[in-house]
């Protein structure tokens, strides 16, 4: 307690930060590493794209908040391998770690090569990131068409179509395996009832095709009916993926807390981020039994604008802040989400995405204002 109180202090700059810090460059893009004392470490993964440049924003945000957290950085990219740190040696950090702050990882065409599997897949299989969890939220004065959206996606991560068991049988008929178990869709039907409870959620949706995929998706919609009956306070329906898509579009308002196969929760995440006002004001997070990685909800690299500070950091800003509450590190937590929904609110600094001019820069100097 007597730490905590001291870290709140500094937060309002009652207690100067000790220590000494370190510049680290990955690429064109210069990494504060701050090495003062108590503080909490955490992995880095600048990703690619624009991550490297709103990783920049929460940096400065946290220094500007005094938070205690250390990160330990790592560059991490499949389109830059030179660049690359060993893959073991970034999830041993996560793994010792507990926590990471993670960009998104671009994914090129490798399939001349025969590799199939993904660092993103290799990443959740190392350290069995099962569970990603997406809380696509209304933000103040972010103009849609539907206001007032509140649910939570939960995707299963690790098996069905992104399993990459697939192989060309005869030129031009290609085979792919998918890949369903009872035992990972009890795990995430479970860890999708549990958040509910947890979090005072009302309703389990299950978003499957059992009517076409009778058995892969027939056992999935199985497992999630199984597990529904272990918490009788708890609604749950059940959905069929394409109805849902047109639903979420209509009336959003009607889900609570959604569970879903792999496939289909990646393309329900980034549908429902439209809904809000796109990929850049949406997090995320990915949990294992022993550590998660907070990353933005929308998996887009926004490589077009690398450089030219236009990318909105408010996703990158809103996992730090599920980190920093993860980390019990409330006070901090507030006072950045509040900072961001003031700028939003205010609608005096806007990014391009969000219909102003701003740059990534202007917006992240506006929330470092608005830090009370």
């Amino acid at each position: 307690m007597a730490l905590l109180a001291r870290n709140v202090c500094k937060v309002f700059g009652q207690v100067p930060l000790k220590g000494s810090a370190r510049a680290i460059h990955v690429g064109s893009v210069r990494f504060q590493e701050a090495e003062p004392e108590h503080k909490l470490k955490c992995t880095l993964i600048p990703g690619d794209g624009v991550g490297p440049e709103l990783v920049v924003s929460v940096q400065n945000v946290f220094k500007a908040a005094g938070v205690p957290v250390d990160f330990e950085p790592y560059f991490l990219s499949e389109v830059n391998p030179t660049l690359s740190a060993p893959l073991e040696q970034v999830s041993s950090s996560i793994a010792r770690n507990k926590v990471c702050l993670k960009g998104i990882l671009a994914t090129p065409d490798f399939s001349h090569t025969g590799e199939l599997q993904t660092l993103n897949m290799k990443l959740r299989k190392e350290l069995d990131l099962y569970s990603n969890v997406v809380h696509v939220k209304s933000l103040p004065g972010v103009k849609s068409k539907h206001q007032n959206v509140d649910c939570v996606i939960i995707r299963e991560q690790t098996e069905g179509e992104y399993s990459a068991l697939e192989h060309e049988s005869v030129p031009g008929v290609v085979e792919c395996l998918k890949i369903v178990t009872a035992t990972k869709s009890q795990r995430i039907a479970k860890f999708a009832f549990d958040y509910a409870v947890k979090n005072g959620r009302k309703k389990v949706t299950c978003v499957h095709k059992a009517n076409i995929m009778k058995l892969g998706d027939g056992l999935f919609l199985k497992s999630c009916q199984e597990i529904a009956k272990l918490y009788p306070r708890i609604l749950f329906e059940t959905m069929i993926v394409d109805n849902c898509t047109m639903q979420m579009v209509s009336n959003p308002h009607q889900f609570d807390v959604m569970v879903t196969p792999n496939l289909y929760g990646n393309i329900v995440d980034n549908l429902a981020s439209g809904l809000v006002g796109g990929a850049g004001v949406v997090a995320g997070a990915s949990y294992s039994a022993e550590c998660v990685v907070f990353e933005p909800g929308a998996r887009h690299t926004y490589s077009e604008a690398v450089g030219k500070n236009l990318a909105n950091p408010t996703a990158m800003l809103l996992c730090s802040v599920k980190l920093l509450n993860h980390l019990n590190l409330k006070p901090y937590a507030d006072l950045i989400r509040d900072a961001v929904n003031r700028v939003l609110s205010d609608g005096k600094c806007r990014t391009k995405d969000l219909g102003g001019q701003n740059s990534t820069t202007d917006f992240t100097h506006a929330v470092i204002q608005n830090l009370r």
